[in-house]
Order: structure tokens, then C-alpha cells, then sequence
């Protein structure tokens, strides 16, 4: 893999659109990341983060040297340009109520991470009015214990106030960012659990987000 240029191993479209998004958070909201060691080289893997904002997505996978899937809401498919891109991105079209209840995306899910390639997930399912961490819900739990792959967490810090829930948008703000360890799939299950066992999982995973610290800041 070409660390310098990492988006030649990538799609076209996907590939164009990380170098401009990374581009953009380098400009307009330069925070610090670390532990992009953390990150595997190869395989299908979940990155579990906190959702604070509408630059959450784009900012981490900005980040990640490979290119990754995303869900989109099924209503977003009204044909033109927009539906183009995420077809063309790799999407996962997904039902308003979440993963956890679509059986066609969950597949999709499944044979994504199957094939060798990551996916980006928000357990606590909708974005933070103030960035305070939420309460998890099973989604990301249930398709971490079926797909049995390591799960990165992900927390992003101040995305809510470079663009929060009705807020305008704030270039400027500093966006940081840290990738934790992998978390093994033994970390995450608990097969005793019966029917909590995918909020069991979802919950671990949080708190793993949430013990993540905010990155130092880099003097030069």
C-alpha cells in the first residue's frame, strides 16, 4: 500500500473523494489523530465511533489508509448525482430504523466484511445535540458478534461544534481524532448473555470508545 498515496489502491470515485475530504479536514478543521497504527492493513474490520456531527463519517474515513463502507439512509437513493456517488462509493442503503432491523443490509453488511472490507458504524445510532457520548443500541453489537471481526474504536472530538445539530457550520474548528486498539470479538461477546448479548456487545464497545483520551496536541 502506498502510504503517501494510499487512494490509488481505492476505487476512482472513492479514491477522489478521500483525497479531497482528507484535503478538507487538513484545511478547514486540523485537529489531531493518532493511533492510525491501530488501524489493520488487511481484512474486513468494524470502526465503532461516537456521532456528534454530519463531518463524522467523512472526517474518520478521511483518516483511514483504506477505503471503507458506509450506510446511507434508503430515502437518499432519489437518482441524480447524489445517488450516483454513493452507488459508486459503495454505500450500504439502510432503512431510517437502523441495520439492526434491515435483513438486506445486514446482508450486505455481512458479505462487505466478508470480502475484506471495513465498515464504519455509530453505536448509539443518531448524532449528540452537545458530544457527550450516548447510550449504545444493539446494531453495532448484533453485527460485530455475527461477522466476528475486530473492532476499532473510533472517537472523534468537537465535530458538534465545527458542526453540530442546527448549527451552521464552522470551518476552523478544530476536529480530532484517536483510533483505538482492535478489539477482538472475545472482548466483545458474551454467549451467556441469552438475548442481551448483542447489547452486551454494543456496550462494551462504548465504553472502549469512551476510554479513548483526546489526542495530545503536536508544537512544532
Amino acid at each position: 500500500m502506498s502510504q503517501s498515496f494510499p487512494q490509488v489502491l481505492m476505487t476512482p470515485v472513492y479514491g477522489v473523494s478521500h483525497y479531497i475530504f482528507a484535503t478538507a479536514h487538513g484545511m478547514f478543521f486540523r485537529g489531531e489523530v493518532a493511533g492510525i497504527e491501530n488501524i489493520p492493513t488487511t481484512g474486513g474490520f468494524l470502526i465503532a465511533a461516537n456521532h456528534a456531527s454530519h463531518l463524522d463519517p467523512p472526517a474518520i474515513g478521511s483518516q483511514v489508509p483504506r477505503q471503507i463502507a458506509f450506510f446511507a439512509r434508503k430515502t437518499l437513493w432519489k437518482g441524480g448525482r447524489l445517488s450516483w456517488w454513493m452507488d459508486q462509493a459503495g454505500c450500504i442503503p439502510v432503512d431510517r430504523d437502523g441495520a439492526g432491523s434491515d435483513v438486506s443490509a445486514i446482508k450486505r453488511v455481512l458479505r462487505t466484511l466478508q470480502d475484506g472490507r471495513p465498515l464504519i458504524l455509530f453505536p448509539e445510532g443518531t448524532r449528540s445535540h452537545d458530544g457527550e457520548l450516548q447510550t449504545a443500541k444493539s446494531g453495532v453489537g448484533m453485527i460485530a458478534c455475527r461477522a466476528r471481526v475486530p473492532v476499532v474504536p473510533v472517537r472523534i472530538f468537537d465535530s458538534h461544534l465545527a458542526w453540530g445539530r442546527g448549527r451552521t457550520i464552522k470551518p476552523g474548528v478544530p476536529v480530532s481524532i484517536v483510533f483505538g486498539q482492535p478489539m477482538p470479538i472475545t472482548e466483545i461477546e458474551d454467549k451467556s448473555a441469552g438475548k442481551e448479548r448483542y447489547q452486551i456487545a454494543s456496550e462494551r464497545i462504548m465504553a472502549r470508545i469512551a476510554s479513548l483520551p483526546r489526542p495530545p496536541v503536536t508544537v512544532v
